[in-house]
């Protein structure tokens, strides 16, 4: 029958499913348009928030520094126009001053020379790790199977401090994001000087400036399992290596402890951005640049550009733009206001941040377009390689998380918020036996977090002298805190509690997650661009690029160029030694208080306010324009299959998990271990917090006392975690089957007596911890806890044992 139009009663079948299936009635249509609004409004909320929050941050801290500015004025003023005791006095200041910032600008300059000088002579070295301690290059990635530009380095210590191969070993993986290596054994005080300090030894994952010809991600992961392996065979009587990531070796140590769930010790994240969505509205702008920067075609385009190898210099670059007031003038200014003392420290940093490294294109588009765009990491989508899926979950390591709301790289939601997208809540990390334990700290900065900051140095004392305990614990979420206690400076001591919260306690939780939906829009805009730039650009620009063009491309880059207009490569700067030292002979350093010194000082912080104030504008104007792109209700419609929230499962569906079914089948089942292990979570469910010194006893006990332990790292982890998930989801059936598990008086008896020690004094217990150790008396028919139990009461079987 030809289709056609309706005639009488007899419509036409295809024009009835046409306007039957566009024909809304008035409800359809009214719910539609509610649903339209209600998507504008949510544009017009986020936009609002953010020049809410911008705006109220410029008014406040720019309202503030003016104000202080003006203050300072007004006293440089009053000082000037006070009656002198010599009319001359005040040219004899002009006069002293004119000397002073003249010697300070050709030792300035001479300063920037020595930089640029330094710069190549370390790119010519090969940019070698800026680490202050002595190494070997114990392994070599170039020489392996799939070949990459990683080294496995041993640490040498420094003289007087002595390290012991039987104690646990720590492999620090530092970042490969435009920088080189050696940022975590910067200073004495970093990760690598506090290690040496507790007797362990200490591993450098570190990398050559040049990538291996086809190097990927996958290569580099294997190598890092690699060195890891080679450390446990170096120390065969230590724990599991210990291993640090630091910013984007963070992510890194996850794709290892994912990729390689066997080989590694507890895992600690130094302010790594994992969960790359997440921020805060009015701040961390950085996380917008894919949406407003085109994606993954930047890194395929600098790539092409550079012969297929990617400049590290545009990273860095990206970073110095965060803050340009600082990193274009403050940072400078305060070497020439110090030139006299602060050559050395500048020139030092320096060499790490001016060593610029190359990523093959592999590598720079997997990082943009898995992790930063992407965001499949935290969700467990990430693809390694193909048909090898990265899954956070299949780590068995404890996982430590460190992170600090004054990071601006790496804001403490990206640092948190994967928790939230890789398990459905915080029983599902029980369910799977991991322990993640997180620290958030106020103010410390994103370089502080690894370097040498006081306060990291504290942060990384207490991690590593609680790694022990933490692997005590029953799988959860903790949150550790460290409380100031006692003394000052180096001789203050610190107290460590560990409290377990959900992942509604997480940092953040509460102000929801609608500022994330338009990213999901982003990484499809990123990947469409992709696609087309790779059909229709790349072929061109690639023909267009040669090797020299490339090195060429590199060498003008501005922060290469930079350094080299001030090195000795421009003959003008050849002066510059000869002229700095007689300066520095006849050297004649203004007072603080001249008043031009004073001026100068004002007119320097009112230039870099210049600076931040443009700046906050420019982020403003950044992360507004964002929402208003992306989070219009046709882009979250564009990027809504690109968009989603884990599943939360009921707790009827988790007990049907094969883990949680296997361990209710063994609630009657074990004997004094099984029964001990039991009882100390019990009592950990009861007190919902643990002390450092009541989880050190646990550990002590788990670890040093027989018969826990003759069990290998691997039973004891398995039986904590099956015992955790008896009391998680047979509560009742795990207290009334604790006689079964303890058959003999004495066993009962000595059960008892170890489980009250854990806790310690009674008088020192909390209520709820008292009535569970009287409950565990009563089933297993022992009088009621009268007396302290000060002293392990497993100690003289252990030494019996031994």
């Amino acid at each position: 029958m030809a289709f056609g139009l309706p005639h009488g009663d007899n419509v036409n079948p295809f024009f009835s499913v046409v306007t039957d299936g566009n024909a809304w009635t008035a409800r359809q249509r009214a719910v539609a348009l509610t649903a339209q609004l209600s998507e504008w409004s949510a544009v017009g909320e986020l936009t609002s928030k953010a020049a809410g929050r911008h705006f109220n941050n410029i008014s406040a801290t720019h309202g503030e520094r003016l104000r202080g500015t003006f203050n300072a004025l007004t006293g440089l003023v009053a000082e000037i126009t006070k009656p002198k005791s010599s009319p001359f006095s005040l040219l004899g200041d002009a006069r002293a001053y004119a000397t002073d910032r003249a010697q300070r600008a050709i030792l300035m300059a001479d300063v920037l020379r020595e930089r640029g000088d330094n710069f190549f002579a370390h790119e010519a070295a090969g940019c070698p790790p800026v680490l202050i301690y002595d190494y070997e290059v114990v392994v070599d990635g170039r020489k392996l199977e799939r070949p990459c530009n990683y080294m496995l380095l041993k640490i040498t210590p420094p003289e007087g401090v002595e390290v012991f191969a039987w104690k646990r070993p720590y492999v620090i993986i530092d970042p490969r994001a435009g920088h080189g290596a050696g940022i975590g054994g910067f200073k004495a005080d970093s990760q690598v000087g506090v290690a040496l300090k507790g007797g362990h030894p200490v591993y450098f994952t570190a990398f050559w400036r040049e990538p291996e010809p086809g190097q990927t991600l996958a290569d580099v992961a294997r190598a890092e399992a690699v060195f890891v392996r080679h450390v446990q065979a170096e120390h065969p009587d230590a724990p599991k290596p210990v291993v640090i990531g630091n910013c984007q070796g963070g992510w890194a140590t996850l794709v290892l402890g994912a990729s390689h769930p066997d080989i590694t010790g507890p895992l600690v994240l130094n302010g790594a951005p994992v969960e790359t969505w997440s921020g805060d509205v009015g701040s961390n702008p950085m996380r917008y640049n894919a949406g407003l920067l085109g994606g993954q075609v930047q890194p395929m385009f600098w790539a092409d550009y550079g012969d297929g190898v990617f400049d590290g210099a545009w990273l860095v670059l990206n970073f110095e733009m965060l803050n340009p007031g600082r990193t274009w003038f403050r940072k400078y200014y305060d070497v020439f206001e110090r030139v006299d003392t602060e050559r050395g420290r500048f020139l030092e940093f320096e060499k790490w941040w001016s060593g610029f490294f190359l990523l093959n294109e592999p590598e720079i588009v997997w990082i943009v377009r898995e992790l930063f765009v992407g965001n499949k990491l935290a969700r467990n989508e990430a693809r390694l390689e193909h048909g090898r899926v990265l899954d956070i979950k299949q780590i068995r390591s404890p996982i430590i998380v460190f992170a600090s709301h004054g990071d601006n790289i790496t804001p403490v939601k990206q640092a948190l918020n994967w928790i939230m997208d890789t398990y459905a809540d915080e029983t599902e990390i029980k369910i799977r036996g991991q322990r993640i334990v997180y620290m958030v700290h106020e103010s410390i900065g994103h370089l502080g977090i690894f370097v040498s900051s006081s306060i990291a140095k504290r942060e990384h004392q207490e991690v590593a002298s609680t790694l022990k305990t933490i692997e005590a614990l029953a799988p959860g979420l903790y949150e550790m805190v460290i409380e100031d206690v006692a003394g000052e400076g180096h001789s203050k001591h610190f107290t460590v509690s560990f409290a377990e919260r959900r992942i509604s306690d997480l940092p953040g939780y509460g102000d929801g997650r609608q500022d994330e939906l338009p990213f999901g829009a982003v990484e499809r805009s990123s990947e469409l661009q992709g696609e087309l730039y790779d059909i229709f650009v790349r072929p061109f620009v690639q023909a267009s690029v040669t090797r020299a063009s490339a090195e060429l491309g590199r060498q003008f880059h501005p922060l290469r160029l930079q350094r080299a207009l001030f090195s000795s490569r421009n003959p003008q700067c050849s002066v510059l030694p000869a002229a700095a030292e007689a300066t520095a002979r006849a050297r004649a350093a203004v007072a603080e208080d001249n008043p031009f010194v004073l001026a100068e000082k004002l007119l320097a912080d009112a230039f870099e306010q210049s600076f931040d104030i443009v700046r906050d504008l420019r982020d403003a104007w950044y992360e507004m324009t964002f929402y208003s792109i992306y989070a219009t209700p046709q882009m979250r419609w564009f990027g809504r299959n690109f968009n989603f929230e884990r599943t939360r499962k009921s707790k009827e569906e988790l007990v049907a998990l094969p883990e949680v079914q296997s361990a209710l089948l063994h609630v009657a089942s074990g004997g004094f271990v099984e029964a001990v292990i039991r009882m100390l979570i019990l009592l950990a469910e009861a007190r919902g917090t643990v002390r450092r010194d009541r989880l050190e006893r646990s550990a002590r006990v788990l670890t040093k006392d027989e018969p826990f332990r003759s069990l290998r790292t691997e039973q004891r982890a398995q039986i904590i975690h099956e015992q955790s998930l008896i009391v998680e989801y047979a509560g009742a059936a795990a207290l009334e089957t604790l006689p079964l598990l303890l058959r003999t008086p004495e066993e009962r008896r000595r059960a008892a007596e170890v489980v009250q020690y854990v806790p310690g004094v009674l008088s020192d217990m909390e209520p709820r911890t008292l009535a569970m150790l009287q409950r565990f008396r009563q089933l297993l028919d022992l009088p009621p806890a009268t007396m302290d139990v000060l002293d392990d009461p497993l100690s003289a079987l252990t030494r019996a044992a031994q």
